[in-house]
């Protein structure tokens, strides 16, 4: 039995998800210890709570957002984002001395990250060898030359923040449901599926009627006036729980129901960002994508999804009913371009990460 330190970033479910998913095809034969900052920690610990998986909790990096009610819009918090960056920097050397404590102590035999910088640069100094496991990598790995101009420079600036995270990595693993091709210098590269929760694999997919949507905190009046405009029922999660407004539902964050609302649904409306795109794609749920205002990354997968065909993107700032009508109509020709064995990544990562634990050929 190895022991494997783990740690990841606190931004968003995607982040999480994956953690989760490779930690379940693990746990039987591993002692894992989980390092999580902020929202993932809060989704983590109560599921592995009383479990032979350890989660603790450390401070991380967080972008904060402000809504905008007059504009509809989500906006980066600057001043409260700076300020929660000072505060990490000021305390990373007693996170990097905590880290190295229990690495002494309790000697890892690797150590895996989502994008996250501590771990990974304890490990480092010790010379305990870690993989990087994440979607963000992306951007510093693949030849994105066929993005539109804009996209290529958004691109190119957030790919140098991924760059500055973290170095030295025995493989990098990017996780993704779409798969550009890699720069020629990029070495020791692995792209692989998305990364699939039990619940996920587990559920069986059924062709209904309803459309399952999922925003972030925030839906703008336009938003929620093109969806009501499709005529069918719309099972709303993000929004909170709220009187339904014709076929409207807005339903409480619950996993299970979720899932269960995801395998049986017609199609899904969201956000764009990578994992919940690729859970829809593998459940075979064509996908409306819906990049948030001023996020690039979901601008970027809103892109390939539409390259491949397998759904459509539209700003949030110009939803309408025309595009969810269209969407909604198209279903079926959107559907057949979905590939879903190559969405599934669990196995591939669970075959690398087997190579660097004691006793791999």
């Amino acid at each position: 039995m190895a022991t494997i330190f783990y740690s990841l970033s606190g931004e968003g479910r995607g982040h999480a998800t994956r953690v989760r998913a490779v930690v379940e095809e693990l746990r039987n034969h591993h002692k894992i210890v989980i390092y999580a900052p902020g929202h993932a920690y809060e989704l983590l610990q109560p599921v592995y709570k009383g479990t032979n998986v350890t989660v603790r909790h450390i401070p991380g990096l967080v972008f904060h957002y402000k809504d905008c009610p007059s504009t509809g819009r989500r906006q980066l918090d600057t001043i409260k984002t700076g300020m929660q960056g000072l505060n990490y920097i000021a305390g990373y050397a007693a996170l990097s001395k905590r880290i190295q404590e229990d690495i002494e102590k309790e000697t890892p035999d690797l150590v895996i990250t989502d994008f996250e910088p501590a771990l990974p640069r304890v490990a480092r100094q010790v010379g305990i060898p870690f993989i990087s496991l994440d979607h963000q990598h992306f951007l510093l790995v693949s030849d994105l030359s066929k993005l539109p101009a804009d996209l290529q420079r958004h691109a190119f600036f957030m790919a140098q923040i991924v760059r500055g995270y973290y170095r030295g990595q025995v493989q990098t693993v990017v996780s993704s449901f779409y798969f550009p091709p890699l720069k020629t210098k990029a070495k020791d590269v692995s792209q692989i599926g998305v990364l699939l929760r039990t619940e996920v694999l587990q559920a069986k997919p059924v062709h209904g009627d309803h459309i399952v949507v999922y925003l972030r905190r925030f839906g703008s009046p336009e938003v929620l006036k093109a969806l009501e405009a499709c005529g069918c029922e719309m099972r709303i999660y993000g929004l909170g729980v709220q009187p339904s407004k014709g076929s409207l539902k807005f339903c409480a964050i619950d996993m299970h129901r979720f899932i269960e609302d995801l395998a049986t649904c017609r199609a899904l409306i969201s956000t764009a960002g990578n994992q919940l795109i690729g859970e829809a794609l593998y459940l075979e749920k064509p996908v409306l994508a819906m990049p948030e205002y001023g996020n690039h990354e979901q601008r970027i997968n809103g892109h390939f999804l539409r390259e491949a065909g397998a759904g459509m993107t539209v700003s949030m700032e110009q939803i309408s009913p025309l595009y969810t009508r269209y969407f909604i109509e198209h279903c079926e020709t959107f559907r057949a371009k979905i590939d879903r064995e190559q969405i599934y990544g669990n196995s591939t990562a669970l075959k690398i990460i087997n190579q660097y634990l004691p006793g791999a050929a």
